[in-house]
């Protein structure tokens, strides 16, 4: 297990809630948080709690896939015996990755144990089909349902395949290439730590709540999807310009329909970034806490007022 792979976290671009409905989704993997299966021995530097709590909660995560398999309902093979015997023997994710935060913590383990535990396990390769791309989400999804409820099978695919990766029409997954066309050195991508964690499942379910309410589901329809697609294929053509233009249509559709979703402290800002255009700020994963998503075309400007208002940021993009 020594030579066990890393897998990173992730940050969806583009495509958060909007997904669900069936947007495209742009995500991309960030290497600056990441986690591994380990076993917890006397020789490693460990936070004994934390490996202790990681492996409760694998076992639990063990049961459900149990259950799944005893049902014929995965679509996998999965060496549950093995899983098993492994937790006992002190398995744990060793992660640096926050939970919570809109980073794919769960989906970096899931992606971890399909591809340590599953038989026959299709490999993360450059070849990879359409149709085993297809596959992989639809497993992903349902095993990081566990924790959300509801998963797009998205999250862990990106950590699968530490690729960036487009989605089309809820099922069709495609490997893409952001060009660096049009990019300039002041321009970056940016996370903005809330200090707190959120959680998933309840901000998911007063979504779906929100999308019965046939005005809700139009304006979703009408505005958010066409914004969010329009955002990803200019991001994708190298057209920035239009990226900036259409992700101020999303920051202000997000700030006035996803108000619950936004931390309370960070709405000051989140105006402040639309009002005076430095930069501009978007949910991250489901949002509710942990961090928030930046654009900017002038870093050096906005590391210094996020400096003011005490609040840490990290670039995920940023041109050397």
């Amino acid at each position: 297990m020594s030579n066990s792979n890393i897998y990173h976290s992730k940050v969806m671009l583009f495509g958060e809630y909007s997904i669900i409905p069936g947007s495209m989704g742009l995500t991309i993997p960030y290497s600056h948080f990441s986690g591994e299966l380990r076993f917890l021995n006397k020789n490693s530097y460990t936070d004994v709690d934390f490996a202790k709590h990681s492996n409760y909660q694998l076992k639990e995560l063990m049961t459900y896939i149990e259950s799944l398999t005893f049902k014929k309902q995965l679509q996998c093979s999965f060496n549950v015996d093995e899983l098993k015997q492994d937790i006992e023997n002190g398995l744990f994710f060793e992660s640096t990755i926050p939970e919570g935060y809109g980073l794919g913590s769960s989906g970096a383990l899931v992606a971890a144990l399909y591809e340590r535990y599953a038989i026959n396990p299709i490999k993360a390769c450059k070849t990879i089909s359409k149709r085993e791309l297809a596959k992989l989400k639809t497993i992903f999804s349902q095993i990081e349902s566990f924790y959300h409820g509801t998963s797009s099978g998205i999250d862990p695919l990106i950590c699968f395949l530490k690729h960036p990766i487009v989605l089309k029409e809820k099922s069709k997954v495609k490997a893409v290439k952001i060009p660096q066309k049009g990019i300039q050195k002041s321009d970056a991508i940016f996370l903005v730590n809330t200090g707190k964690p959120g959680k998933t499942e309840p901000l998911v379910k007063l979504f779906l709540k929100k999308m019965e309410s046939s005005g809700y589901f139009k304006k979703v329809s009408n505005e958010l999807i066409p914004i969010t697609n329009k955002s990803i294929e200019a991001l994708l053509s190298g057209d920035i310009q239009e990226m900036f233009s259409q992700l101020r249509k999303l920051s202000e559709f997000q700030l006035e329909h996803f108000q619950e979703m936004i931390p309370e402290m960070i709405h000051p800002l989140w105006k402040k970034g639309l009002q005076t255009s430095d930069y501009l700020l978007k949910l991250c994963g489901s949002g509710g806490g942990g961090y928030m998503l930046g654009f900017t075309r002038n870093f050096s400007k906005v590391k210094e007022l996020f400096k003011k208002h005490q609040l840490e940021i990290i670039p995920v993009f940023k041109q050397s």
